[in-house]
Formats: structure tokens, C-alpha cells, sequence
């Protein structure tokens, strides 16, 4: 099972499930059409590892809401700037095809 889905109808974009956020995050391996900043990716789907980190912001009626982590070897680093439940600890990732 994957980690990382890549997305069919757009160069590069892969998405993984964020357990803090409880929703899909997207990230680009390659120059693409989507704004979104490149990462550097191991190429394993299984057990991924992406760099440099990786801060997803977005507002809600509350608040502002911040997700920041890294991805190493299949797991998700969050640090302690995220604004959710899981801020500073580490999870493993969780297979797209079981959400």
C-alpha cells in the first residue's frame, strides 16, 4: 500500500493523509503548473522520505491553522508549530488506500 498518491491530471503532485489535520496534503516532486514549491523525494511510495519540510497554513472560521512536519522513512515529524492535537510528536503514515 502507498503512502504517497500520485495525482493523475497533474505533473509531480502527490498527496498524503495528515492524521493531525484529518485531511489529504498535497506536495510537488517536480516543476509543475500549481505554484506549489518542488521537494526532494527518495522515490518510495512505501516509505517515503521528502525534504525540506513541510508547513501547510490554512484559515478557519477560529483561527489560523498551521501544520509543520517532516516526512522521514515513512512517518510524519510534527513539529511544534503545528496548531492540532499531534504537534511535536511523530506518526507513521497511514496507507491512502485505508482512509
Amino acid at each position: 500500500m502507498a503512502k504517497l498518491e500520485k495525482q493523475s491530471d497533474k505533473k509531480g503532485m502527490y498527496l498524503f493523509w495528515c492524521p493531525g489535520c484529518k485531511c489529504a496534503h498535497y506536495i510537488a516532486t517536480a516543476k509543475n503548473d500549481c505554484g506549489f514549491p518542488v521537494w526532494n523525494w527518495n522515490g518510495d511510495n512505501e516509505n517515503p522520505t521528502v525534504i525540506p519540510s513541510i508547513k501547510v497554513t490554512y484559515p478557519t472560521p477560529e483561527k489560523m491553522n498551521i501544520c509543520h512536519s517532516f516526512i522521514r522513512n515513512g512517518k510524519i515529524e510534527y513539529l511544534s508549530d503545528c496548531t492540532h492535537e499531534l504537534a511535536g510528536k511523530t506518526v507513521d503514515m497511514i496507507d491512502i488506500d485505508d482512509i
